[in-house]
């Protein structure tokens, strides 16, 4: 596969010029050693794996030395396999000598949950996500960088333009192929059998390894089945009285499990949205599988499978490819931005809430259809008409995005067009 370049790579290199250590974290095959990689070289630093088994001796035997031997900026690839030792002696490095962009720490588990490394590192570090490729990196899009808002086609809702109209050449197959093809490289490089057993490989080596080294896992033939199971109901909210039925297992273990699968990154969940900041926490979130190739794969899902109308699979996976695409471009810009979804006790339901730090708030409706009609945002509406009457202003668009090829209004600050805007503009 050809170089694609990566859109976090600006805010990679604002952090470097800036903070004393940076990491960068995400889910294995992401891409951060490519990437890590990259700066080492274009920066003049050195770039040392700890999956090598010789670094991760020399690192374990003397790491003062150790973080001191190489020409900065040090990258050190896979930090969460270390004791403490070596981050001590990195927090160590970084309190005497307050010089930007020494070292660059990758992981392949959540920082911010692994104890040994947050806690001495906290206030000393900046931290940034990497998510396997979204569809703007494939296409090469370049967002302008805008430093007062959002990136491309999301940026453009907050301030309340819009396509007008537009055509695209893109179909709903098109669709279904991205969605099971999924933004993993590697994957990308592959098709049918072989992309399929490359999920499964991945996914056997993400429970097995990773989790499994990090936890005290009582239930480890638990794990592959709950990621199945999150795989299949993806796009869903989490319900554990139902999981636990479904599952054989308790509460407390399912929800201890679920928070492995978050913290190496095959899953992420979006808070429901209200604007009474308490109620998030007692509103059940939805899953979403963090790559919707993955999903698919583990459900055994395909493009012929998803083609029918009547394919229930379809709409969830589209939903959870779409999330993840904004999630990825999100990740990448400047501005302070949360996802979230909606429900209100009407069961009216929104796919996607944006919401700015200011309050400002763009909601998004998915459909898999390639027949959109102005009802299927009856319930963004509902959602403008509520934040109308509370907060004037603060409802800046509402989008229907779906897999047919057509732009068009439909109804005040409310449009439909084809998921293909987020990556492409097609005027």
């Amino acid at each position: 596969m050809q170089h694609i370049a990566r859109h976090l790579r600006h805010r990679l290199d604002d952090a470097l010029d800036t903070a004393r250590a940076v990491v960068l974290h995400g889910a294995r095959q992401s891409g951060k050693t490519t990437l890590a990689r990259a700066v080492a070289a274009e920066r003049g630093g050195t770039y040392l794996s700890l999956d090598d088994e010789q670094v991760l001796d020399a690192a374990l035997a003397d790491p003062h030395t150790f973080v001191r031997a190489y020409r900065f900026p040090l990258v050190i690839d896979e930090i969460q396999v270390v004791g403490q030792r070596l981050v001590r002696a990195i927090k160590m490095a970084v309190d005497t000598d307050d010089v930007p962009g020494r070292f660059l720490l990758t992981g392949s588990t959540n920082f911010l949950t692994v104890p040994t490394i947050s806690e001495s590192l906290a206030g000393r570090v900046a931290i940034l996500r990497l998510w396997p490729l979204s569809r703007a990196e494939i296409a090469g899009a370049t967002f302008e960088r805008d430093t007062d808002g959002p990136p491309g086609m999301i940026g453009r809702w907050f301030d309340g333009r819009f396509t007008s109209s537009g055509l695209t050449s893109t179909k709903r197959d098109d669709y279904l192929e991205m969605v099971c093809a999924g933004g993993y490289p590697e994957a990308l490089r592959l098709g049918g059998p072989d992309r399929a057993r490359w999920f499964d490989d991945y996914a056997e080596t993400v429970v097995g390894r990773d989790i499994l080294a990090l936890g005290d896992i009582r239930r480890a033939a638990l794990l592959p089945r709950l990621l199945r199971f999150a795989s299949a109901n993806t796009a869903g909210e989490v319900n554990l009285a139902d999981l636990s039925r479904r599952l054989g297992a308790d509460r407390a273990t399912l929800d201890a499990y679920l928070g492995w699968l978050r913290t190496v990154f095959l899953i992420h969940e979006l808070p429901s949205w209200t604007r009474n900041r308490g109620a998030r926490v007692v509103r059940r979130p939805k899953l979403h599988v963090t790559d919707s190739g993955l999903a698919a794969a583990l459900t055994g899902l395909d493009v012929p499978a998803l083609r029918p109308p009547t394919a229930t699979a379809t709409g969830r996976l589209l939903e959870t490819f779409v999330v993840g695409e904004i999630a990825r471009q999100v990740g990448a810009g400047t501005p302070r931005l949360t996802l979230h979804h909606y429900r209100d006790n009407a069961r009216r339901e929104v796919d996607l809430v944006i919401e700015r730090a200011d309050g400002a708030v763009v909601a998004i409706e998915v459909k898999a259809t390639a027949s959109p009609r102005a009802a299927d945002l009856r319930h963004v509406a509902a959602l403008r008409d509520r934040l109308d009457a509370a907060e004037p202003g603060a409802f800046r668009a509402g989008i229907l995005l779906h897999t047919g090829t057509g732009t068009f209004p439909a109804g005040d600050r409310l449009h439909s067009a084809p998921i293909e805007v987020l990556w492409r503009d097609p005027t």
